[in-house]
């Protein structure tokens, strides 16, 4: 029976991030993944895929709009197909899988294809189906198992009401789709539907939108996709799904009944733990199926750790990616790095995109924080005007005394990349983390980096 020093079970970027660097510390690493392939739900069925769609959508409509393209395209006798489209990210799912294997091989990490099940607190057993089972053991196990969409026991899915994994098999294009769930997951798919000029109508079981976000970004998201022509029911809740030939209605315990060609299930999603301790471990699982863990990811046995989805939230890529690295660390240094898993970024790719780090205004007031707002919008910053993605604006949020800069908010085009501006300043000690640095710096120009300063004097003066 072979022994390792650590096997991680899942491939996606939580288990990534710890299997590397695990063997990166010299550590002999294992890594069991459940699928055909490696990268996990995030590059399979999740963020790769829903955001290769976003950008060939988002391309299209740039495309249309561009006038010198107008005058030698016919676009109207060309339509969006959602096929197609799944077939030109499968391309890149492909290539992004052999790249993971490369990194595998390149860094001694032995991959097991199989289902894995922790049969003792030292041995995991692989169902590798007609190659049999095999056995190993590990003197720690990191668990990365990920997520699944939640599935209400009432709802029979098939290929008209679907959740964000068989969306991505979706073998045609609906006239319509009713979406049940405005988190981020709906809210992008939302954005993804309607850019392929598909009727869509968001239902959202809260009063707005992503309430996790600051205020004024969640009023602009609603304002742009009310725009866009996205039809928005807030404090919706479902009470049963019917089917009629090629027809899905919704039928909601207000008494409405909305009609559409499909429907995407977005509400929920519940980790991949069921039949993974094969012993009576002690380890807490709640009802969505997530594993209990300490501030350093240890579960009620210490050398069994959770990480990304399976452990709750974020549930971002980005932050399973560093929470995998933070628990390989924590294995082979013995010391915790704090700065791993905290200050996340939120990445939401809806049109536009949004992005946020830090406080925001409705937090500051409860806590009292005497604090003062810089605004920049996108429509009075070259760039944008030469891009023609003028929708959107750059909010900084800052201590009024010490300047310290405490939230970074932002929505428009490239709100995602735009952020990491804002996020390397407020990770420096004082007195570097202060607002003054962006007025205090030179920024090419014309950038949407300029949005910065442009933020940083206008709140300035405010004081």
């Amino acid at each position: 029976m072979t022994r390792y020093d650590v096997v991680v079970i899942g491939s996606g970027p939580a288990g990534e991030g710890a299997a590397m660097q695990c063997a990166k510390d010299g550590k002999h690493t294992a890594i069991v993944e459940l699928n055909e392939t490696l990268g996990g739900e995030c590059l399979h069925r999740g963020t790769i895929p829903s955001k290769a769609l976003r950008h060939s959508i988002q391309r299209y409509i740039e495309s249309m709009s561009n006038p010198l393209v107008k005058s030698h395209v016919n676009f109207a006798s060309r339509e969006l197909d959602f096929p197609q489209m799944l077939a030109a990210a499968r391309k890149i799912i492909e290539r992004e899988a052999q790249h993971n294997l490369s990194y595998y091989e390149r860094n001694r990490v032995d991959v097991y294809g199989g289902r894995a099940r922790i049969v003792t607190p030292n041995e995991i057993q692989i169902e590798m189906g007609q190659r049999g089972t095999e056995t190993i053991q590990a003197d720690a196990i990191i668990v990365a198992t990920g997520s699944r969409p939640y599935h209400p026991p009432d709802i029979k899915f098939d290929d008209h009401v679907l959740d964000s994994d068989t969306v991505l098999e979706l073998a045609y294009t609906p006239r319509s789709i009713t979406i049940y769930g405005a988190g981020v997951i709906g809210c992008e798919y939302a954005s993804i539907f309607k850019g392929l000029g598909i009727k869509v109508t968001l239902v959202n079981h809260r009063a707005k939108l992503l309430e996790f976000l600051d205020d004024e970004i969640i009023d602009a998201l609603s304002y742009h996709l009310r725009e866009q022509g996205i039809v928005i029911k807030h404090g919706e809740e479902y009470e049963k799904v019917e089917r009629d030939g090629n027809e899905v209605q919704l039928h909601l315990k207000s008494g409405k009944i909305i009609k559409s060609e499909a429907l995407l299930w977005a509400n929920g999603r519940s980790g991949n733990s069921a039949g993974l301790f094969g012993f009576e471990s002690g380890i807490e699982i709640d009802h969505r199926g997530q594993i209990k863990k300490n501030e350093n990811f240890q579960t009620a046995l210490p050398h069994i750790y959770a990480v990304g989805d399976v452990s709750g939230p974020p549930a971002l890529a980005s932050a399973a990616f560093n929470q995998g690295r933070f628990v390989a660390l924590h294995i082979t240094r013995g010391t915790s790095f704090a700065n791993l898993v905290q200050r996340i970024p939120t990445g939401i790719y809806t049109a536009p995109e949004i992005s946020s780090l830090g406080k925001t205004e409705r937090e500051l007031t409860a806590e009292k924080v005497p604090y003062e707002v810089g605004q920049a919008h996108f429509r009075n910053i070259a760039r944008a005007q030469i891009t023609g993605q003028t929708a959107g604006l750059l909010k900084i949020l800052f201590h009024r005394e010490t300047l310290e800069i405490l939230g970074i908010h932002c929505f428009g085009d490239q709100a995602a990349e735009i952020i990491h501006i804002g996020q390397a300043i407020m990770s420096q000690p004082a007195p570097n983390n202060r607002v003054t640095w962006f007025v205090e710096t030179t920024f090419n120009y014309p950038t949407m980096a300029e949005a910065y300063r442009v933020a940083a004097l206008n709140g300035i003066n405010r004081l």
